[in-house]
């Protein structure tokens, strides 16, 4: 299985990756706050197509190696929250959602969609998480970075290992995709 997210059409790029499992464990991974809350955001979650949900981005919290803030992301450094809605919900297989949504702190954004699907694979489990509606390229860049990141910090969580820092290793992968996708 190759880590790299693959562009699936023209505004969609999908991840897959095969965790140590159960699947429940790996569904309270993406739904329950505490646990989101170390490898991508914090924040209550309706379980229900329409529900409400509320990501709270810290990235710095990620890992407990600290590191600067880049530059070109410091009016995040004290985190991001998102507004997001979910679309479908199927415990333990499928959770779908808004993205980008409302950005409290910089105002409305045209919503993406992330679309995260279950499946047992012995005592793992395949996790695809496909995002669509990425309406440009520097936007679809800079979610293959993000997702490449946040994914890897999850195994990471999942495997037992300290996390690693997330703003260098998502530098690097921002970098890669530039370097990958650089024909889109």
């Amino acid at each position: 299985m190759n880590d790299h997210g693959v562009v699936t059409g023209k505004e969609t790029i999908r991840f897959e990756r095969l965790l140590p499992g159960p699947i429940e464990r790996i569904w309270a991974y993406l739904t329950e706050s505490e646990k989101r809350g170390k490898w991508l955001a914090s924040g209550p979650m309706e379980l229900k197509a329409g529900g409400k949900a509320e990501f709270r981005f810290d990235h710095a919290s990620l890992s407990p190696t600290k590191e600067p803030t880049p530059e070109r992301y410091k009016s995040k450094a004290g985190g991001v929250t998102l507004e997001i809605r979910v679309l479908r919900c199927d415990p333990p297989r499928l959770l779908a959602m808004t993205w980008m949504g409302t950005i409290k702190e910089g105002g409305p954004k045209e919503d993406s969609e992330v679309t995260f699907e279950l499946e047992p694979k012995g005592d793992k489990v395949r996790l695809v998480v496909t995002h669509s509606r990425l309406k440009d390229r520097a936007l679809l860049l800079g979610v293959a970075g993000g997702w490449h990141t946040h994914l890897a910090i999850l195994t990471d969580n999942l495997e037992g290992r300290v996390p690693r820092p997330f703003w260098s290793t998502h530098e690097k992968h921002n970098r890669d995709y530039e370097e990958r996708l650089k024909d889109l």
